[in-house]
């Protein structure tokens, strides 16, 4: 209790000592860190994760410990300030000031400073007295004119709310039609992006699609085949990490110019949970000293979005080269989600590759508009996606496949197995 995240500043032991008396005045402008504040916001907005200091009312200052928060399709930030800083103003694409009574606010003080944050009445309506009435006339009152809406009655006023809520689901359908108009365009029009690497469709990679392919196919020997199929694709991936010339010294005395590449160190493998965990073996098997680390992504039934269910990653994985395994993409919703995730990390766009067995042309459009610095690597890319995200021709459930949990193919991918629609029981 009486904890939030900060906006305020680091007291000095002097304010520290006028907080603990109430005569620090806390609704003075001068109190909140925008400088931080701004430099957070232009982070959530850009879609990248932010620490945020965690501020202790009882104490008056911050945790030792930051909160990490992500960034997110709609970003809501409220503060008594928020009008206060110019910079900040900007950065706001609607601004709503919510009105309520003077008494109501006061009785809402009273019950929270001396429920939650350990105050005693006087202390409390001193401080109203002294800052937070003079504050409200002078700072926030005057700033109604800059608010786009204003909400009357406080947040009881469930029409204005709904409105607003209206409003903003607008805006986000106008803005998916706007990038799903430019995916279905370049995917009808433009060439597969540069970024995309597809193994040569030799006679045996052939072969293999032909044996994965076929619904009539053994679990046995879709597993087989399946890793020898993963085998051939991670050591195709390999070869765009960067490597050095060197020189070495063979049995026979002799020099030899050669390369030397990662042999796992300054790699990690994550895996796109389930299916991209079959791939796991595939990548150490060829990378000695390489770290794993795990990705679980899944679809909200009610908002239709994916969501981040679990993650496990190595704490310095800034530095290293990334490959982003899955084992089939469709409409590239996970693999971006994923994608967007390791660079929350602060793994550099550059340094990511996604891998894939299987991709359809929307997923490689998706990925490649989203992120064009990715690497996108597979065996094979699929033309089309029908109407139920199915990858057509396509392999079916991956996962379910190789790890024997359906008794026929479903025809979905993994990829489409987290975004179609499901049905609750």
């Amino acid at each position: 209790m009486g904890k939030r995240l900060s906006t305020a500043w680091v007291l000095t032991p002097e304010e520290q000592t006028l907080a603990t008396s109430n005569d620090y005045n806390f609704d003075h402008p001068g109190a909140f860190d925008f400088e931080l504040l701004v430099a957070t916001v232009k982070r959530l907005k850009q879609g990248k994760s932010v620490k945020i200091p965690v501020y202790d009312f009882t104490t008056h200052g911050r945790q030792k410990d930051w909160k990490t928060v992500y960034g997110a399709s709609v970003v809501i930030f409220e503060g008594i300030m928020s009008f206060a800083d110019k910079e900040l103003l900007e950065l706001l694409d609607m601004k709503i000031f919510v009105d309520t009574d003077s008494d109501i606010r006061l009785v809402r003080r009273l019950r929270r400073d001396i429920t939650e944050r350990g105050r005693d009445i006087e202390g409390v309506i001193k401080q109203y007295n002294k800052f937070v009435k003079p504050a409200f006339e002078q700072y926030i009152e005057p700033y109604i004119r800059l608010a786009d809406i204003v909400v009357p009655r406080g947040g009881g006023n469930m029409v204005a709310i709904d409105l607003i809520v209206q409003h903003v689901h607008k805006q986000m359908e106008e803005r998916e039609l706007s990038v799903r108009a430019v995916l279905a365009s370049a995917q009808q029009t433009q060439p597969l992006p540069h970024t995309l690497s597809v193994l040569e469709g030799t006679p045996q990679v052939k072969g293999l699609h032909t044996i994965i392919r076929n619904q009539e196919t053994s679990r046995d020997e879709f597993i087989f085949y399946s890793k020898r199929l993963m085998r051939l694709l991670i050591e195709h991936a390999l070869t765009f990490l960067p490597s050095q010339s060197c020189t070495v010294q063979t049995p026979q005395g002799q020099e030899y110019d050669g390369k030397r590449s990662f042999s796992g160190k300054g790699i990690t493998g994550v895996s796109i949970l389930r299916a991209g965990e079959t791939m796991e073996p595939a990548l150490r098997a060829v990378c000695k000293d390489v770290r794993i680390g795990k990705i679980l992504i899944q679809t909200n039934l009610d908002s239709g979005e994916p969501e981040l269910h679990y993650l496990r990653l190595p704490k310095d994985i800034s530095e290293d080269h990334v490959i982003l395994m899955d084992s089939t993409v469709s409409t590239g919703a996970a693999a971006m989600m994923a994608v967007r995730v390791l660079l929350d990390h602060e793994v550099q766009e550059e340094n990511i590759a996604l891998v894939s067995l299987l991709m359809a042309e929307l997923g490689v459009h998706s990925v490649a508009y989203a992120f064009p610095k990715v690497k996108i690597i597979t065996t094979a890319v699929d033309k089309s996606v029908d109407d139920f995200l199915q990858v057509i021709p396509g392999i079916g459930d991956f996962g379910d496949r190789y790890f024997g949990t359906d008794g026929g193919s479903s025809g979905w991918s993994d990829d489409e197995e987290q975004e179609r629609p499901k049905q609750q029981t």
